[in-house]
């Protein structure tokens, strides 16, 4: 089985990335970059929790959307809103309108701050579950697209046991590959080795 194919453009990305240009610059640019700090960890954690279900090129698209609603996901923001701002959400276009989903996002956005307060780091904590570096990126004779790992389990249990929601291990290993904990491009594809 191939995991990478040629694009219109001659460039050899990984196979799961369909045509669509956000999607292709998401890949290109943001997918399996670093990402550090709280409030950046934070979106990331609620985007990845608002796909639970769904593909990720519809949150994509719905970003800004996201970004708009929940305050460019300022933690003190977001953890302040109340039952009409969740009846405002529920009728958001430009957002997955599923109020466990949104109960959650402001849900988790408190007990960041509770963490905080206890002088921790959502990212700091996400960060301790990441592989060593040297086991980041998977051999190629290893490599195959996987849902789940031992380190998105582990973290997984984590963060359920501090509270949060829609953090699955499914949705921990996809947030692990988007935030460069994982470097799950695949051997051919032109971004596993600039990572």
């Amino acid at each position: 089985m191939t995991h990478t194919r040629k694009f219109d453009d001659g460039i050899t990305r990984c196979s799961w990335l369909n045509t669509d240009q956000l999607y292709i610059e998401y890949h290109d640019s943001e997918w399996g970059v670093e990402v550090r700090g709280d409030q950046e960890m934070f979106e990331r954690i609620a985007l990845e929790g608002f796909q639970a279900g769904l593909s990720w090129i519809t949150i994509l698209k719905r970003r800004e959307g996201f970004r708009k609603a929940f305050k460019n996901f300022d933690l003190r923001k977001v953890s302040r809103m109340s039952e009409s701002d969740i009846e405002r959400l529920m009728q958001d276009e430009g957002i997955i309108r599923n109020r466990a989903k949104i109960e959650a996002t402001i849900r988790n956005a408190n007990l960041v701050l509770e963490l905080q307060k206890g002088g921790q780091s959502i990212s700091e904590i996400v960060w301790s579950f990441a592989p060593p570096v040297s086991k980041r990126k998977r051999a190629a004779s290893d490599f195959g697209w996987l849902a789940t790992t031992a380190e998105s389990e582990a973290l997984s249990k984590h963060l359920r046991k501090l509270g949060f929601g829609f953090v699955g291990a499914t949705t921990m290993h996809a947030l692990m590959q988007a935030t460069g904990m994982l470097n799950d491009h695949a051997p051919g594809c032109f971004r596993r080795n600039q990572l």
